[in-house]
């Protein structure tokens, strides 16, 4: 990820693609996501239900910012949930220092695999190098 896309995953909603094992999608906005490094997205699991249980099914992710304009990608990963240790951690303490209340289920880290253009125009879906 450039540090253009990084920012816009940190400072924008995203959106979370997910299926199921048996290949039902599930789209969900996510307020807490940010940038672990340029290749690592960090999601806070504040009220995942359907997401959660097809990220524990099948990890293939997909992820876009909701200013798709400003930040045309697409970032596709894998995911692995964290309920405890250092991410965790960093998780809970992220969320709660936004709003007190918050107490994440688990911080997620999409390691990303590949990143696609959703430009409108002949680049759409053309894989980003």
């Amino acid at each position: 990820m450039t540090e253009e896309m990084m920012d816009a995953i940190e400072k924008d909603l995203v959106f979370l693609a997910t299926a199921s094992s048996e290949g039902i999608p599930n789209v969900v906005p996510i307020g807490f996501a940010r940038p672990i490094d340029n290749g690592s997205i960090l999601i806070a699991d504040n009220y995942m239900n359907k997401t959660r249980k097809n990220i524990e099914e099948n990890p293939n992710v997909a992820i876009v910012t909701k200013d798709a304009q400003k930040n045309p990608y697409q970032f596709k990963g894998t995911a692995e949930i964290f309920e405890s240790g250092k991410i965790f951690d960093e998780v809970v303490e992220w969320a709660q220092n936004v709003m007190t209340k918050l107490n994440p289920k688990a911080a997620i880290v999409v390691k990303l695999t590949e990143i696609y253009s959703v430009q409108p125009g002949p680049e759409a879906g053309k894989k980003v190098d």
